[in-house]
């Protein structure tokens, strides 16, 4: 190849962008044009100002660096290692938090390269413990699986109807069709149900008894209210019941937790869920928020009222709402019987009694929502 001129410095420098076209670098006109005003704004004879002049306005991808330094070694002479070191960043390490013993050594070699299947495999152990044997550190890895769940809201079929490619015969669109094109036939519009955002309602048992659960199923349940802010409601109940939709629907989790616990006032109290579904259904659930919903019930199912008035109310929910689940930590533990006195009266009057007692069964309600 040639060398640079500095007498008459144009020649070379687009003979220099024609070598790195034929070397594979997408290098236009505009560019070779915005390279050539760039070198006359600086010193020609310095190297270094030559160099990344070029690299500046002639590469366009990544994949073109390693061609633009060959060819600039070979058309210049110089060394590109030499002119670039020191400035290109060192490639970033994935790192991904694990949940190791206590005590290891992280500077032992080969740490790094168990690192990856060891954190999976936390993960997965993680995801199928009983949420109230986690430690902190364990809690704080589940507030980040929580926070990366992407509930699908359950949908319903709509009284409008929308454009299809098949389905009913929509005759307004096809006469519309018809008019514009003179009269002549046209293919026949279809049209058919849209879909619309079904509502849910979440209960939560925060007794005494569920104090262990507490926390996680009110992340959990912020997770869902984010997700679709319009259709989900949220109700906290012990011996009281409170909306907590509207402090759920913040951005951050933990601003969120922290005004939902400003709003309870009943934490770790008494259980009262016969009383406190009246309550719902009279003063929420009647008027429409239970109406065509999927409503779950959070508790262990520790009855300290009437159990009977809790068999009314459930079966009054059964009546209004689309589908009923009762989610109970203690279902999925070898050896339960549903005999506490609140699940023996719910069980005629619910769809399904779920697990919710680690983030793998939380995930299967997920599902059992949406397919409600």
């Amino acid at each position: 190849m040639g060398t640079n001129d500095p007498r008459d410095p144009l020649p070379g420098l687009v003979g220099f962008a024609t070598a790195l076209r034929e070397a594979g670098v997408q290098c236009g006109p505009v560019r070779v044009e915005a390279y050539l005003a760039a070198v006359g704004e600086l010193d020609v004879g310095d190297v270094t100002q030559l160099y990344w002049a070029g690299r500046l306005t002639l590469c366009a991808d990544p994949d073109d660096l390693p061609r633009y330094d060959d060819a600039f070694a070979q058309w210049f002479s110089v060394d590109t290692p030499g002119l670039v070191a020191g400035t290109k960043p060192k490639p970033k390490q994935v790192r991904i938090a694990s949940l190791s013993a206590q005590g290891a050594d992280s500077g032992q070699a080969g740490a790094d390269a168990d690192q990856l299947p060891t954190a999976a495999s936390d993960t997965e152990v993680l995801r199928r413990r009983d949420l109230s044997e986690l430690s902190v550190a364990e809690r704080i890895h589940l507030r980040e699986l929580l926070a990366v769940l992407r509930p699908e809201p359950p949908t319903r079929r709509s009284s409008r109807r929308r454009p299809a490619n098949r389905g009913q015969l929509d005759p307004g669109r096809t006469l519309r069709a018809m008019l514009a094109a003179g009269g002549e036939p046209v293919r026949p519009a279809h049209r058919r149900r849209a879909r619309r955002p079904r509502k849910v309602v979440l209960l939560l048992d925060v007794s005494g008894s569920m104090s262990p659960y507490a926390d996680a199923l009110l992340r959990f349940a912020h997770v869902v209210v984010r997700r679709a802010p319009a259709t989900v409601e949220v109700f906290t109940l012990g011996t009281r019941l409170t909306r907590v939709s509207r402090q759920l629907r913040q951005r951050d989790p933990e601003r969120a937790m922290l005004a939902a616990g400003n709003a309870v006032a009943d934490f770790a109290g008494g259980t009262r869920l016969g009383e406190t579904l009246r309550i719902f259904l009279d003063r929420w659930g009647q008027r429409g928020v239970a109406r065509r919903a999927v409503v779950t019930v959070f508790s262990d199912g520790w009855e300290r009222g009437d159990p009977a008035l809790l068999g009314e109310q459930l079966a009054r929910m059964r009546r209004l709402a689309h589908a009923v689940f009762w989610v109970n930590p203690h279902a999925g533990r070898d050896g339960y019987q549903p005999v506490q006195s609140g699940i023996a009266v719910a069980l005629p009057h619910i769809d399904r009694l779920l697990a919710g007692h680690s983030l793998r069964t939380l995930e299967l309600l997920l599902r059992e929502i949406r397919d409600a």
